[in-house]
Order: C-alpha cells, then structure tokens, then sequence
C-alpha cells in the first residue's frame, strides 16, 4: 500500500553494502588489569577499579540514552588499556581501517575488535612498520587530520593516505607535542566546529574550522565526545563546560574522574560509526 514499508529478506554479500541507519557504539569494559595501564603524561595514582567500572557503565548508559546502540564487549583481563577501543581502529562510512598501534604491548586488542567491524564494514590494514592509533585520527567532513606522535608515526600516515585516497579523503600530518593523541588536544563538538588547547599541537595545520578553546586552567579538556547534538564534556572541566555551552552546544557532564586517571579521555572509549539498525 503506498506510504507503507514492506521488509524483504535478502541475502546481501558480506561488506559489499552499506546504508545509514542507527547510530552503533563498540565499548569494552574495564579490564581487571587497568592498574597496569600504560601513562606517557600523567603521574600514576591508585584506580578504584569498582568507581572506574561504575564511570565507564554510566558512559555506556549515557551513549543508549543518546540514541546509540551499545555493543558492549567483555574485558580482556590480561591487556590494561583496551577499554580504549577508539585507538584500535578509524570507522568511515565506506570502510574500516585497523591500526598497527604504537604500543606494541596493545597490538592484540584488535582482534576482536576486527571480529565485530567485519559485521559491518569492509576492512582494510595499516601494516607495520607503520604505527597508527586512532585517538590520533580527527576527522572533519573529508579532512582526516592526523597526529605526528609517539604512538603514530609518518609511514603509518602514508599508509593511511594511500588506503582513503580512493574514497576522497584529505590526509594531513600534524604534529603534536605535550599530550598523548591529538584528540588528547582537539576534538569535535559539531558543525565543523573544534574544542582545543591549541598549544598542543600545530593547529594552523587544521583549515576550514571554527575553535573553541579551553579553559587555560583546564589543559585536559580538549577531548569531548559529540553524540548528535549533544557534547558530553568530562566533569573535570566545569569550566570548559560553561565556554562549550556559552558557545550554543547543548552539553551534558559525565563524571570520568577515576578513568582519567588512566589518562583516558571522552572519545578513546568507544568506536561510533552508523550501521543498519
């Protein structure tokens, strides 16, 4: 009957289809082991791993109310850090890219995370002795910039160029000091629009954005995660919170005080991408 939809059952070939759909987030849960973690500009303090499960179940939770289908994995007891699934893999509409990551202590963490992608993205792979993690990858429309650190290194991005040439995207290296990832300095709250402590990194890399900066007593606060229309800005930043709202961003604070302290941020703890519902 016109203006009525009838679902037809078909059988399509694995990765050769693609439509828009529901908005999908990929998580893990909190090792046993995130003690263990590994820190590059943070000093070491004592985790409750009991408040950091509660944090990362309360982020979970928040990215269902926000419209997201969680597909929540179980922990990997023996590898610390791959609750932060965001480093292991870029998800783009035509495909997904895995990524050799710098620490070679993480490197297994991608397996399973390739076991679900392959669900639904065609995968392709950075190889080594190119390095690349994806807290390092920031994309804006057709522009994937990418962080110059200790955890990606050039060939990993020349990899990366040659494997999105073909599907338009503009790769551009950009070299950051003082934090981990470049999204540890950048990250999008929308719109084009950037949230930074520009002293991070070379932003004049970065063309066609607006910025917000940070608050400059709150040096951490540059890795939001937007969902939709809504920015999710740590607790920790009440003062980068009020910039972000002031700016016209609807904003909702989550407490991630006792991950952070695994030097986690907003975006590395999930993988969003939309894939049929």
């Amino acid at each position: 009957m016109p203006g009525q939809f009838v679902a037809v059952r078909c059988s399509i070939p694995r990765n050769l289809w693609y439509i828009r759909g529901m908005l999908t987030a990929i998580t893990r849960k909190v090792s046993p082991a995130l003690a263990k973690c590994q820190l590059s500009f943070i000093e070491r303090q004592a985790i409750d791993l009991e408040k950091a499960r509660a944090q990362h179940a309360a982020y979970e939770s928040l990215l269902t109310k926000l419209g997201a289908r969680v597909i929540s994995l179980p922990p990997e007891p023996e590898l610390p850090d791959s609750m932060f699934v965001e480093d292991t893999a870029l998800v783009l509409d035509e495909l997904a890219v895995l990524c050799p990551m710098g620490a070679e202590s993480r490197r297994p963490e991608a397996a399973s995370i390739a076991a679900v992608l392959e669900k639904f993205r065609k995968l392709a792979h950075v190889k080594l002795p190119g390095t690349l993690e994806g807290g390092d990858v920031l994309r804006v429309g057709r522009k994937v910039f990418v962080g110059i650190t200790a955890r990606s290194n050039p060939e990993g991005i020349r990899q990366l160029a040659v494997i999105l040439r073909p599907y338009g995207y503009e790769v551009t290296a950009v070299p950051v000091h003082g934090c981990l990832h470049l999204k540890s300095a950048v990250s999008p709250l929308g719109q084009e629009t950037l949230l930074a402590n520009r002293a991070w990194f070379e932003w004049k890399r970065l063309e066609g954005v607006a910025w917000v900066d940070v608050d400059p007593s709150e040096a951490h606060a540059g890795n939001p995660l937007a969902v939709g229309d809504t920015v999710i800005v740590s607790a920790s930043f009440p003062r980068t919170l009020g910039i972000v709202r002031a700016s016209g961003f609807k904003v909702v604070p989550l407490d991630m005080s006792e991950l952070e302290k695994a030097e986690s941020g907003l975006t590395c703890s999930s993988l969003l991408f939309d894939a049929p519902g």
